[in-house]
């Protein structure tokens, strides 16, 4: 907990706050309107007793001035930080700028419900559409929720400002209905707070189908008098009853939502005749033991309805409620819903989390189980309860695709990022983007297209020109400055630089330069294949067909093959010039003689099987060494040639002539000699570089017998040639080649 937090909660009964907030912005704030037409002074009082009614603190009442004092000064957050503290200033900053925040993204909801219209801005990939920005303004509002006050604040505002439409039969903006119904009342539902809750679902769904609302109100109000009547007669009854049975409880009469009971009908394609929740009563009891008694009364003297029972007490709802709902019917078959709690289990049925929001005076019964002994244990409870609110946002079906973590846990990177990991930044046309905390404007970007990350240059944030690796905020409107044609920098992918935080983003850079790469791989290939093909007069040769019948998919994928030195040139001139028959048995014979003259000197190391001691010779193209699985081709005049299965020219050869192709394996003095092998790397080029990668070699006793490096844009192309007796220890030292600084990637070729 912060200081400037304990320094809030030593003030809260200070009622001097309250008066000087109150002093500080009348003269600010009465005289102006707000976009709904309510006076602003008039709204910032019934936000500030709205919170003193949810139990908010006297600071909190304070905060809910200053708020609206803000735009009205040119620096807010100097000024207030200087008259009230820095904890006053922060939470009226936080507070005005979500406000801010929805106000653009209502505007862009609209835009986007008038023009039908998938993609908000003019460079996009159509993936802000309306119900995406509808979910966006939910995770937005979970951003700003690590100060719950904040939330609290939004809640009492956005309930004043459709009390004063309906007061003031003014129209109500549907954006801003449908935003109460789609984000505020289901976060106050998270949070418990039904006080809330019924009544933000109520006048949304006032503005947004008045007719239906009204026919749904006349149906209600048609027995209002002999239904009242009704429910008293019997709510004296049921008191009286329970008294005499040794329960203490308070029966009331419980209030009618129109919206739920619209839910109902439509979801379950109801009459009205058939909402049972239309006479409903409420049993307050001092204990759980007393709640099931109370039901075990009602049980006896009405008829229940088994299917129409819940026990929430046994199994709590995710936001913590706990009820016993039950609904029976009397001696006229008239239904009646009936909820049976206690006293504490009330209390948190109205107010739900708003007594926690100061984290204190939770007491010995706690939050949904979890014993809020401390503030630190109160706040944890209300933070259950956003998070998994949060869960319920992005896995809506519970397949546990994400996982939030709460402060003091670990968080499971594999599950999906924590709440504290992701940031909600403004496009121009105010499209939220969601990114990782400390994301870039590049990030944001390529968040938006490729292509636009691919030719930013520049990044302006609340309209301010800003280096492009600067650390990104929550509500701050990024506006990318690109150019007409370009490409991304080297310097995005040094994570020293900070230039790039979001794995997409990374991935995307990396792409493009490794489609630079591939072409220049590609063309260099091509300037050997037709200086091969000009030298033996071939230029007219098609060079597809040359392609297919060396089997490659396409002339750029033998290319491809040629400029990174894994197909060797000696294949197509073996096409242009084919290869002499199968030697004969009589040339088998002299090479058996001078491979057993080889072993006689200690030269020989392999073996072919069925041909004892036939002459054999290692393949420069793959460079093979015990203990690689091998394979020869009988060549014409040179003997047996070993590759490894896996080379490249050795899978031509086998598909050119498999007859050729017969077993070897390796032989005794395998384990005596040393065998080339190259290593070839990719790495950002710097200084150094050659020396920190020979180091390695030198420690690992690999004897290095040949470099080649070559540099092209920033990028250097290695290719190392050791000496080893077994290669299997080659892997061994590639993994340590890899964490040298810099360098991309590592292979044995």
């Amino acid at each position: 907990m912060s200081t400037d937090h304990e320094t809030q909660i030593e003030v809260e009964g200070d009622l001097g706050v309250l008066l000087r907030a109150q002093d500080f912005a009348r003269p600010l704030i009465s005289g102006e309107t707000l976009s709904s037409g309510e006076n602003t002074w008039d709204h910032a009082q019934a936000v500030s007793e709205l919170v003193a009614s949810l139990g908010g603190a006297v600071s909190l009442q304070a905060a809910s001035y200053l708020v609206y004092a803000c735009e009205h000064l040119n620096k807010p957050q100097e000024v207030i930080t200087k008259a009230f503290g820095a904890t006053f200033a922060v939470l009226a900053m936080e507070t005005t700028k979500l406000v801010q925040l929805q106000k653009q993204s209502r505007a862009q909801t609209t835009l986007l419900s008038s023009s039908n219209k998938a993609t908000p801005t003019a460079v996009g990939s159509g993936s802000y559409s309306l119900p995406n920005q509808t979910e966006a303004v939910r995770r937005m509002l979970m951003a700003f929720s690590k100060d719950l006050r904040v939330i609290l604040l939004r809640l009492s505002s956005r309930l004043q400002t459709l009390r004063f439409c309906a007061a003031t039969t003014k129209t109500c903006d549907p954006s801003l209905a449908q935003e109460t119904l789609s984000v505020f009342a289901p976060l106050a539902n998270r949070l418990g707070i039904w006080q809330i809750k019924w009544e933000l679902e109520d006048l949304a769904f006032r503005f947004l189908e008045p007719i239906t609302y009204k026919e749904v109100a006349t149906w209600l109000d048609e027995k209002r008098v002999e239904r009242e009547v009704y429910i008293e007669k019997l709510q004296a009854t049921l008191q009286d009853e329970l008294k005499s049975q040794g329960i203490h409880a308070q029966v009331q009469g419980r209030p009618k939502h129109i919206y739920s009971i619209v839910k109902k009908m439509r979801g379950k394609s109801l009459g009205f005749d058939r909402i049972f929740d239309v006479r409903a009563l409420r049993i307050v009891v001092p204990s759980v033991e007393d709640c099931y008694a109370a039901l075990d009364w009602v049980n006896q003297h009405f008829e229940p309805i088994a299917q129409e029972f819940d026990d929430y007490i046994a199994r709590p709802k995710q936001n913590g409620y706990q009820s016993l709902h039950s609904v029976v019917r009397d001696h006229s078959q008239r239904p009646i819903e009936i909820q049976i709690r206690t006293q504490a289990m009330h209390e948190h049925a109205e107010f739900g989390v708003a007594a926690h929001w100061a984290y204190k005076e939770a007491g010995v019964k706690g939050y949904q189980g979890v014993s809020a002994s401390s503030s630190y244990d109160a706040k944890i409870a209300v933070l259950r309860q956003l998070l998994a609110w949060e869960r319920e946002l992005v896995d809506p079906e519970g397949q546990g695709n994400r996982s939030s973590t709460l402060p003091g846990a670990t968080s499971n990177k594999a599950e999906g990022p924590a709440l504290d990991d992701r940031i909600y930044v403004l496009s121009p046309a105010a499209a939220i983007v969601e990114l990782p905390q400390g994301s870039t404007a590049v990030d944001f970007a390529y968040t938006i297209h490729t292509n636009l990350g691919h030719r930013c240059r520049g990044a302006r944030l609340d309209g301010a020109m800003v280096p492009l690796n600067t650390p990104l905020k929550n509500g701050q409107t990024v506006e990318v400055v690109t150019v007409k044609e370009g490409g991304p920098s080297r310097d995005w992918l040094n994570p020293e630089l900070g230039f790039l935080a979001s794995p997409r983003a990374k991935s995307k850079v990396r792409a493009w330069f490794n489609a630079q790469v591939m072409e220049e791989t590609i063309q260099r290939g091509r300037e050997a294949v037709e200086k091969l093909l000009q030298r033996e007069g071939k230029t007219a040769m098609n060079l597809e067909s040359l392609a297919s019948q060396l089997g490659f998919k396409s002339s750029d994928q033998l290319f491809e093959g040629v400029g990174k030195d894994e197909f060797s040139l000696k294949n197509i001139e073996q096409i242009i010039h084919p290869v002499a028959p199968m030697p004969a048995l009589d040339e088998v014979s002299k090479l058996k003689k001078r491979s057993k003259a080889d072993e006689q000197t200690g030269k020989g190391a392999l073996l072919v099987v069925g041909m004892d001691s036939l002459l054999t010779q290692l393949a420069r193209c793959c460079k093979p060494a015990p203990p690689d699985a091998i394979q020869g081709f009988v060549t014409r005049g040179k003997g047996v040639s070993i590759h490894r299965q896996n080379c490249p020219n050795f899978k031509q050869l086998l598909f050119k002539d498999a007859d050729r192709v017969i077993q070897v394996q390796w032989g005794k003095a395998q384990t005596q000699a040393f065998y080339p092998v190259d290593v070839a790397l990719e790495a950002f080029d710097r200084q150094g570089l050659l020396r920190d990668i020979s180091e390695v070699f030198a420690k690992e006793r690999m004897n290095v017998v040949g470099v080649q490096t070559q540099t092209i844009k920033g990028v250097a192309w290695m290719t190392f040639t050791v000496e080893v007796q077994d290669s299997s220890k080659v892997e061994k030292v590639l993994g340590i080649v890899r964490e040298v600084k810099g360098v991309r990637a590592v292979r044995r070729r």
